[in-house]
């Protein structure tokens, strides 16, 4: 545990950037797994899934809580696989 004040305040507000990622990570797999099992299910909310998919994505990217070229991969993934279906 750290004793200086501003070692502190970095351990508080680590944890809290942490929280802040973890949800957002999670969101992102959520949303990505929501997508694909529409775009296999060939539902008719496929496209509408996997757009709001990419948006979150990117969502994340900006935030920093993904890599740009990470997010990029993912959703060129979805897309290659949302083509494919159609």
């Amino acid at each position: 545990m750290p004793r200086i004040k501003s070692a502190k305040k970095r351990l508080r507000t680590s944890r809290n950037e942490k929280l802040r990622n973890q949800s957002t990570q999670s969101r992102v797999k959520t949303v990505v797994r929501a997508a694909r099992a529409a775009v296999a299910a060939k539902a008719p909310t496929a496209e509408a899934s996997v757009r709001r998919a990419c948006r979150i994505v990117d969502k994340a990217a900006s935030k920093g809580v993904l890599h740009k070229n990470a997010a990029a991969r993912r959703k060129s993934r979805l897309m290659k696989q949302a083509r494919r279906a159609a």
